[in-house]
C-alpha cells in the first residue's frame, strides 16, 4: 500500500467531516479514478484545455494533486485526458468531481446502510466506488451514456475490487432490471425529472438531481415518491450542481440581433439577473430562453420561436429600455416572475419547490398552492 497515498486519503477525509462516509473516503483510492492525466485549462482562453501527466508530474506530487478537494476535467470535447495528443479545445464531458461535492450529495440524498442506489452518470466510477464501499457492491447500480467513460470507469472500479451493476446507456432512462430502488441520484443536471425516473423509485424513496435550465438558472431538487406515482419536495438550500445531461444541452445560438421590435420602459433591473436565485426565478417563466449579453445589454432568445428581447440602460433620465420581437414576450413573462419573487421576500432556490406528475411538472414559491411556473413537456 502506497503510504503517501493513504495518509493523502485521511487527509481528505478530515477536510471533508462527514462521519457516515468517512471510511468509504480513507479506503477508496481517488488515484485509481482520476486515471494517468488530467485537463487543466488555460487561463486566457477558457475553452483551452492542456493534458497533464501523470509521469510528468512526479508520483508524490501527483498524489498530492488527486487528493485536493478540487474537481479535475478528465474529459474535454470527447477527448480523454490520457489520449489526448496536445492542448485540445471545447468543454469538459466528464470530470472527476470535488470529494466534499461529492459526499454532500450522497449525504442531501439520505444514502445509509441498507440501502439500494440507481446513479445516473458513472463518470469516473469514484462516487460508485464510494457507495460500494458503504452499501455493498449488489446495493449500487450506476448508468453511463458515454460508451468510452463508462469502459474507463468499469476498469477502475474492478481495480478497486468493487463490482456493481455497470450499464451503458440513457441514464434518463434509468435501468428497470435492479428496480424498485431506495433512491435515485443523479451526478447530471436536468432540465426536467424524466418520467422513467419516477417509475424505478419505490413508493417513499427519493430522488436527488441538480437542474440546469437553458438560461443557466440551477437548482438541486430532492423529491419523495408518493404511492400515486407522483413526486414532490422542495429545492436543497445546499448548492449541487454537475455537468448537464446530453439530452438537455440547449439548442446552438443563431446570430443575434438587437434593438428590434416594440419598445417599452422596463420594469426592473437588467442586472439582477446576475444573482443566482433571479436567475433561476427568470428560467421559470421563460423556460425556452437562452440568456447573453453585450457590453451593457442583456438578451434573451428563444430558438424555437425566434422570440428575443434586449434591454439596455436608457440614454438620458436613467432607467432600461427593452426591445421585444416574435410571438413570446419573454422580458414582460421575466419582469412579472420577478417582481412576484421579489414581493415574496426574494427567497434563495430552497424557497421553491418541485410536482412532478404524469401530465405536468411545475415549480412552486412558497407553497404548493403558491405562485407556480411549468416546466417544458
Amino acid at each position: 500500500m502506497n503510504d503517501t497515498a493513504a495518509k493523502l486519503r485521511h487527509a481528505l477525509a478530515e477536510h471533508v467531516g462527514s462521519p457516515g462516509w468517512r471510511p468509504a473516503l480513507e479506503l477508496v483510492p481517488r488515484e485509481l479514478f482520476v486515471g494517468g492525466a488530467v485537463y487543466r485549462v488555460d487561463q486566457v482562453r477558457g475553452d483551452l484545455w492542456t493534458p497533464v501527466l501523470r509521469e510528468e508530474v512526479g508520483e508524490d506530487d501527483w498524489l498530492a494533486l488527486i487528493y485536493t478537494d478540487e474537481t479535475w476535467v478528465t474529459q474535454v470535447a470527447g477527448i480523454i485526458a490520457e489520449e489526448a495528443a496536445g492542448p485540445v479545445t471545447g468543454s469538459p464531458s466528464s470530470s472527476s468531481t470535488f470529494p466534499s461535492l461529492v459526499v454532500r450529495m450522497l449525504e442531501a440524498a439520505q444514502i445509509t446502510e441498507g440501502d439500494t442506489v440507481l446513479e445516473i452518470g458513472t463518470g469516473t466510477g469514484y462516487s460508485t466506488a464510494l457507495m460500494c464501499r458503504r452499501l455493498g457492491d449488489g446495493a449500487v447500480t450506476s448508468i453511463e451514456y458515454d460508451p468510452a467513460v463508462a469502459e474507463r470507469a468499469r476498469k477502475a472500479i474492478t481495480a478497486a475490487g468493487y463490482t456493481p451493476t455497470l450499464v451503458v446507456g440513457d441514464g434518463l432512462h434509468g435501468y428497470y432490471d435492479n428496480a424498485e430502488y431506495d433512491h435515485l441520484i443523479s451526478t447530471c443536471s436536468v432540465r426536467t425529472i424524466p418520467p422513467a425516473w419516477l417509475d424505478q423509485v419505490r413508493t417513499g424513496g427519493t430522488i436527488t438531481t441538480p437542474m440546469w435550465g437553458w438560461m443557466d438558472g440551477v437548482a438541486s431538487a430532492y423529491l419523495t415518491l408518493a404511492d400515486d406515482g407522483t413526486a414532490s419536495g422542495r429545492f436543497l438550500k445546499d448548492d449541487l450542481y454537475f455537468m448537464r445531461a446530453r439530452a438537455h444541452l440547449p439548442p446552438p445560438r443563431p446570430p443575434i440581433v438587437t434593438g428590434t421590435g416594440e419598445a417599452r420602459e422596463s420594469r426592473i433591473d437588467p442586472a439582477i439577473l446576475d444573482e443566482e436565485a433571479a436567475l433561476f426565478v427568470a428560467q421559470l417563466a421563460a423556460p425556452a430562453a437562452q440568456r447573453a449579453s453585450g457590453g451593457d445589454t442583456t438578451i434573451l432568445l428563444d430558438v424555437s420561436t425566434g422570440s428575443r428581447a434586449d434591454t439596455r440602460p436608457r440614454s438620458s433620465g436613467g432607467g432600461w429600455t427593452v426591445h421585444q420581437h416574435g410571438p413570446i414576450r419573454l422580458w414582460d413573462a421575466v419582469e412579472e416572475a420577478i417582481l412576484t419573487w421579489q414581493d415574496a421576500g426574494a427567497p434563495h432556490q430552497s424557497g421553491f419547490g418541485l410536482t412532478v406528475t404524469r401530465d405536468r411538472q411545475h415549480i412552486w414559491l412558497g407553497e404548493p398552492d403558491g405562485p407556480s411556473w411549468n416546466l417544458p413537456a
